[in-house]
């Protein structure tokens, strides 16, 4: 299989005042997750159509003009409907470029269980994380939203260079940078919902949706190297 490199979107922590829990931040967090398993599922039939279309990859330049465009779309309509048009539009957009990307890992021989296995692993890393940030173990993940910040730009600096110069030891290297800081953002974008820090329920789940993205192409990513068979 020819190596993969794919292009992450980028989401970075935004600091906020943290209160104690509250109700509205619990509404808050509801609201985004039922927003979210929508995204997810929209994005989820849009890969598939991809992938069954062998639908091409629209490119690096494309693939961030369009990710770049549609969130501020999304930023600048969030408090009205057409944020959610936006947000749908974005998730969509997301699983369009996923597709190629599935095209190529079930082409193996054992791609099929690859991708089942590595989304299996997304899906229970996200619950897991998610539950614990909401637990009283959970450390207050306020404290490293500029580390964050730091960690997630550089990774995405990276992981053009790998693109663009052709490094597959460092596109293999910056899958595991982002498998560590978007579970960090999982947590932190958790605790910073129920906290009050993001009170936009359509914004937390651009966030929360850009890690679950970026974690499950890092997870793939790391897959396919150490468990991938050539077809």
């Amino acid at each position: 299989m020819q190596d993969q490199r794919p292009v992450r979107a980028i989401a970075v922590p935004i600091s906020g005042e943290y209160p104690s829990a509250s109700l509205a931040g619990n509404k808050v967090l509801q609201d985004t997750y039922r927003l979210l398993s929508m995204c997810l599922g929209f994005s989820a039939l849009v890969a598939g159509a991809s992938t069954a279309l062998k639908l091409p990859h629209p490119g690096i330049l494309l693939t961030l003009g369009g990710y770049f465009g549609l969130l501020y779309l999304t930023h600048r309509n969030r408090n009205s409907g057409w944020g959610l048009v936006s947000v749908f539009a974005l998730t969509g957009f997301m699983g369009y470029t996923i597709g190629p990307i599935l095209s190529a890992y079930l082409s193996l021989s054992n791609g099929p269980a690859l991708v089942a296995a590595t989304l299996a692993a997304t899906s229970v890393s996200f619950l897991g994380l998610s539950a614990y940030a909401r637990s009283r173990a959970a450390p207050d993940m306020s404290r490293y939203g500029s580390l964050l910040l730091v960690g997630i730009v550089t990774a995405f600096v990276l992981g053009l260079a790998a693109i663009f110069f052709q490094l597959p030891a460092l596109s293999l290297a910056v899958s595991a940078m982002f498998v560590m800081l978007m579970s960090g953002l999982i947590m932190y974008e958790t605790q910073n919902i129920l906290n009050g820090g993001e009170t936009n329920y359509i914004m937390a789940t651009v966030t929360l949706f850009v890690a679950i993205y970026n974690l499950f192409i890092s997870l793939l990513q790391l897959s396919g190297f150490l468990f991938g068979e050539d077809g």
